[in-house]
């Protein structure tokens, strides 16, 4: 890949991550993370992913 194409993956995944956390607090503010464990559970593992992504894409543009 090249670094541009790095820079948009990043880019792109910091949109997932923002949505994310964005849909996480709403469920915190709501008390939603107790009568939904799961979903929960699979907000975190999607925002999990993305940052671990977002930083891959990121140390390699380092290292080039």
């Amino acid at each position: 890949m090249t670094p541009d194409e790095h820079q948009q993956v990043i880019d792109e995944l910091q949109g997932v991550i923002d949505d994310t956390q964005h849909t996480i607090d709403r469920f915190e503010a709501t008390g939603m993370e107790e009568p939904m464990p799961e979903d929960y559970g699979k907000l975190l593992d999607i925002l999990d992913d993305a940052v671990k992504q977002q930083c891959e894409h990121v140390m390699v543009m380092l290292l080039v």
